[in-house]
């Protein structure tokens, strides 16, 4: 007996399109907090978006830059001021 019913392509579309959006969102919110856990996060979620073949990939290539820009901030203020964490 079978309880749910099986996935269908478009359910395993819509969840990289939705992996795409969650990270261009997470490595925007990085920018400005906790880019020492949201940067990475998003360049994976964007990272698996693009591997699965996402129909949002300018979305997903957004997160990624997003993401890689979120540990360039933190190298920066880590540089300037030698400590992990930052305010504004």
């Amino acid at each position: 007996m079978q309880l749910t019913a099986p996935a269908t392509r478009r359910t395993g579309i819509r969840d990289t399109d939705g992996m795409a959006v969650a990270s261009f969102i997470l490595g925007l919110l990085g920018l400005l907090v906790l880019n020492v856990f949201l940067g990475p996060i998003a360049i994976v979620l964007a990272s698996v978006a693009l591997w699965r073949g996402t129909q949002r990939r300018g979305r997903a290539l957004l997160g990624l830059g997003l993401g890689v820009a979120d540990l360039l901030v933190l190298v920066a203020f880590v540089q300037a001021d030698s400590t992990i964490s930052w305010n504004f």
